[in-house]
C-alpha cells in the first residue's frame, strides 16, 4: 500500500513539473520573468528600486508608437478608437487619468515610464480630447529620483497636477507637482507627503483635487497614501493642500496595524459636493497558506472627514474579499497562468448630481471566487455607514477573470466601471479592457461594452510577466467616459492606451 501511495505521489509530482515547465516555457516565449522580493511595498516602488539598484535590464528600446486614428466616434453611442498616449520608446504601465473640469478637451494621463530613467514618472497630456498627446517626465527633487506610482488631476483653475513616489532629502516621500500649460513643463516637485512612523517610508499614493463649485473647501488637493515603518507595520495618512500644492500637512487617518497580522494598503479617495473627503482602503492579513496576504480574506475599509482633512471618523467596513492566491512570490496574491502581481484596490466614487440617487458612494473591487477574478461594486446610500451587497459587474456567463477594476460617476448620476477581462480567450491568459454602467445607482450593471480592438497579452509586459502595473483609471467628461489601460498589443512591453466610450 505504501509503494502504491508513493507512486502515485510520484506521478502527481510529474504531473506538476510538466505543467510547470510547459508554463514556464510559454512565459519564457517573452522575457525572463522578473524576480521581486516579497514584501507588503506596492508593485511600482519594488520594481523602482530593484532599477535604481541596477537589478532590472528593460528591453530594447523601439522608438515607434502606434498609429491610431483620432479618439472620436460617431453615431453615438460608440466604443472610441484606441489610443497610445505613452511615448512607445519603453516600458509604461500604471495609468491614472483625468480630465480638465474648466476644459473637457485637456486630459491627463500617466505610467511607471521607465524610459523617464530619473523619476520613472512618465505623464502625458491632450489638448483635444485625446486624439494626440505630448509626453514629459516629472522633475525629481534635488539630488534624488523618483519610484513610479503616478497620480493625476486638475483644479478648477486649469492647473493641472501630477507626483508619485520620489526619494530625496527628506527621505522617500510622496510629492507634487503643478503646470499652467497642460503639462507642457512640469513645477519642481513639492513633498506632499512625510512618513508618519519613525523611521518609515511612505508608498502608493493617490492624489484627488475638491473641483466641486459649491464645496467650501473647492481646490483644495488631498493625497493618501500608505506609511511602513522598518518592520512594515503600516497605516493609512492624508495630506491635505489648500494653497495650490504649495504647502502640506498630514494626518493619520486610523490607527497603526502591526505586522504580520494585519496590513494596510491600496488607498483611494472621493470628495462630495460639501467638501467631505471619503477615503477608502484594504486591510488583510499577512498570514495566509503562503506567508502573505494571498488568498487570504481582506477587509475594505472607509473613513471620512469633514474639516479638509484634519480629523478621521472610525473607519468602517464596506465589504470583504478574498484575495487572489501567491501563485508566484507576490505579496498581495497572482493573476492566475501568469506570473503578475495584482492589487485590490477599493476605488471609491461619488454621486455629486442631482439625481435621485445623490450622495450615494460607490466601491468597485475585485473577490476570488475559487476559480476566478470577479469586479463587484457595492454602495451606500447613507454616507458611508452601512454598505450594500457587492453587485457584479459583467455579466454571469462571463467566467474568465476580471481585474484591476476602476470607478467613476457621471454628472448626471451615471456610474461607470472598467476593468481587464480576459472572457474572449478560452485559455483565461489574454485580455481586453471593459467598461458596464448603471444607471439605477449600482443595483445592476446593464450595460457591457468591449473597450479594445487588440487584445493583450500579459507575458509580454517587458518583465517577464511579473508587473503589468497595479492599476487602470478611468474619468468620465460630460457623456465620454475615458479608460486608460496597460496594453501589450506592441508584443515586446506595456503601453499606457486610452480609449472609452461616447454616449452622445
Amino acid at each position: 500500500m505504501r509503494g502504491t501511495n508513493q507512486l502515485r505521489a510520484n506521478a502527481t509530482l510529474c504531473v506538476a513539473l510538466a505543467l510547470l515547465f510547459a508554463f514556464c516555457a510559454t512565459v519564457a516565449t517573452a522575457q525572463t520573468p522578473l524576480v521581486l522580493p516579497i514584501s507588503p511595498k506596492s508593485g511600482s516602488l519594488l520594481v523602482g528600486e530593484a532599477f535604481h539598484r541596477g537589478a532590472i535590464q528593460l528591453p530594447p528600446s523601439a522608438g515607434t508608437s502606434f498609429e491610431a486614428p483620432a479618439l472620436s466616434c460617431s453615431p453615438t453611442p460608440c466604443v472610441l478608437p484606441n489610443v497610445q498616449a505613452s511615448g512607445g520608446t519603453n516600458i509604461a504601465n500604471e495609468d491614472p487619468i483625468a480630465f480638465n473640469p474648466r476644459n473637457p478637451a485637456q486630459l491627463l494621463t500617466g505610467a511607471n515610464d521607465y524610459s523617464c530613467t530619473s523619476s520613472l514618472q512618465g505623464f502625458y497630456a491632450s489638448s483635444d480630447a485625446g486624439s494626440t498627446w505630448t509626453r514629459t517626465c516629472l522633475p525629481v527633487l534635488a539630488g534624488g529620483f523618483g519610484d513610479g506610482d503616478p497620480m493625476v488631476g486638475y483644479d478648477l483653475n486649469n492647473v493641472a497636477y501630477a507626483g508619485g513616489i520620489q526619494v530625496g532629502t527628506p527621505g522617500q516621500v510622496i510629492v507634487v507637482s503643478r503646470s499652467t500649460n497642460n503639462g507642457t513643463t512640469w513645477s519642481a516637485p513639492v513633498v506632499a507627503a512625510v512618513p508618519t512612523l519613525s523611521g518609515g517610508t511612505t508608498d502608493k499614493g493617490w492624489l484627488e483635487i475638491d473641483t466641486n463649485p459649491t464645496s467650501p473647501n473647492r481646490n483644495c488637493l488631498y493625497v493618501s497614501n500608505t506609511q511602513f515603518d522598518a518592520n512594515s507595520n503600516s497605516e493609512i495618512s492624508v495630506s491635505h493642500s489648500c494653497d495650490g500644492a504649495k504647502t502640506w500637512v498630514t494626518k493619520v487617518v486610523d490607527t497603526k496595524q502591526i505586522y504580520p497580522a494585519s496590513v494596510d494598503q491600496f488607498s483611494d479617495l472621493a470628495i462630495g459636493k460639501d467638501g467631505t473627503v471619503y477615503v477608502s482602503w484594504m486591510r488583510c492579513p499577512a498570514t495566509g497558506p503562503t506567508g502573505d496576504c494571498g488568498g487570504t480574506t481582506a477587509k475594505m475599509l472607509v473613513s471620512k472627514s469633514t474639516d479638509q482633512g484634519n480629523t478621521w471618523s472610525a473607519a468602517v467596513t464596506t465589504t470583504t474579499a478574498t484575495l487572489a492566491p501567491d501563485s508566484c512570490g507576490a505579496f498581495y496574491g497572482c493573476l492566475p497562468n501568469t506570473f503578475e502581481r495584482v492589487s485590490n484596490i477599493p476605488v471609491i466614487a461619488i454621486d455629486n448630481s442631482a439625481s435621485a440617487n445623490a450622495g450615494h458612494l460607490y466601491v468597485v473591487y475585485y473577490t476570488w471566487t475559487g476559480s476566478q477574478m470577479k469586479v463587484f461594486v457595492t454602495r451606500s446610500t447613507n454616507g458611508g455607514a452601512s454598505w450594500s451587497a457587492g453587485v457584479r459587474v459583467a455579466p454571469a456567463a462571463a467566467t474568465h477573470d476580471q481585474f484591476f477594476p476602476w470607478l467613476n460617476v457621471a454628472a448626471n448620476g451615471a456610474i461607470g466601471a472598467t476593468w481587464l477581462d480576459r472572457r474572449n480567450d478560452p485559455g483565461n491568459l489574454l485580455y481586453d479592457a471593459y467598461m458596464g454602467a448603471s444607471i439605477n445607482g449600482a443595483t445592476s450593471f446593464a450595460l457591457n461594452v468591449k473597450l479594445t480592438s487588440v487584445m493583450s497579452n500579459p507575458n509580454n509586459d517587458g518583465f517577464g510577466s511579473a508587473f503589468m502595473g497595479d492599476y487602470t483609471g478611468n474619468t468620465i467628461a460630460g457623456a465620454t467616459l475615458y479608460a486608460s489601460w496597460m496594453d501589450m498589443r506592441n508584443g515586446s512591453f506595456s503601453q499606457d492606451f486610452v480609449g472609452g466610450y461616447k454616449v452622445h
